[in-house]
């Protein structure tokens, strides 16, 4: 099945079709391609847990596997409530970032968005990581390609590294920083415009897929990084390039919630034949 999040895509895939897979890795890079393939940002598989409802893994388009993906999770929450894998509204899901609780809201009948708790940030700089001897990085300077730009850095499970300015070049600064020394795991970045106190506008360039048009754990880190800089309100708009997520930072718990749609696109069957050639050249 193939769905989106804000424009970014994904393809789904359930156990019992996952299992046939012999490379996840050199599938996911395969399937992915736009030309050749599928097209998408990614992969996801839908797996049994031990630990919560049903479990998530996500790989990005070059192969790698990340921790967690906020568009990716909705995509799935929408998935597995309306085919009745998941009958409640609220409920768990097991990812390499830890539990997260999608829960549904419904209009009609049908799914009209998903408010998603993605737990509390990690500010440390050790947890994020990044390879600097300071408790949280806050405007701290990183020079790529003859220029200075400042980063603020959040981990909503994955890295990012969020910077107030959107220069002319992003995308070359953003594949630049994403493989800085400074990121042992590499880490996505965010170009950020703050419109007001409650409204940012946001370029993503995400870790293992390149310019998307939408990255939820991104938005969140924006959120909380503008936060932490007196630019963004606990609660605010994030656009991005495919379209508006509400993100907010609570008070209470400190746990970031996040709130927007997921649309499937088309379900279909691959060719064998397809599948094949790609199992062939693998590397």
């Amino acid at each position: 099945v193939k769905m989106h999040g804000l424009g970014n895509d994904f393809i789904i895939i359930e156990d019992h079709e996952a299992q046939k897979i012999a490379s996840i890795k050199d599938f996911t890079i395969a399937a992915c391609d736009r030309h050749f393939g599928v097209g998408g940002d990614g992969v996801i598989l839908i797996l049994p847990s031990q630990k919560a409802d049903i479990r998530m893994r996500i790989f990005n388009s070059d192969g790698s596997e990340a921790e967690m993906c906020g568009n990716g999770i909705r995509c799935l929450a929408k998935y597995v409530y309306e085919r009745g894998i998941i009958p409640d509204p609220i409920f768990t899901v097991e990812t390499k970032a830890g539990i997260i609780v999608p829960e549904i809201t419904l209009e009609d009948e049908r799914v009209k968005s998903i408010r998603v708790d993605m737990g509390q940030p990690y500010l440390e700089s050790e947890k994020i990581p990044v390879d600097l001897k300071k408790e949280r990085i806050i405007q701290e300077p990183i020079e790529v390609l003859g220029n200075t730009f400042y980063f603020t850095a959040v981990s909503m499970g994955n890295p990012h590294a969020v910077i107030f300015e959107i220069p002319d070049q992003w995308q070359t600064y953003g594949e630049t920083i994403e493989k800085h020394p400074l990121f042992p795991r590499k880490t996505n970045v965010e170009f950020v415009r703050c419109l007001s106190s409650n409204q940012a506008e946001v370029k993503v360039w995400e870790r293992g897929a390149g310019p998307t048009l939408a990255c939820g754990t991104g938005a969140c880190a924006v959120l909380v990084a503008g936060v932490l800089n007196q630019k963004l309100s606990p609660k605010a708009e994030i656009k991005l390039p495919g379209g508006s997520l509400t993100i907010e930072w609570s008070t209470e718990n400190q746990h970031v919630y996040m709130e927007g749609p997921a649309q499937e696109v088309f379900n279909a069957e691959l060719s064998e034949e397809v599948y094949e050639s790609w199992m062939l050249h693998r590397e």
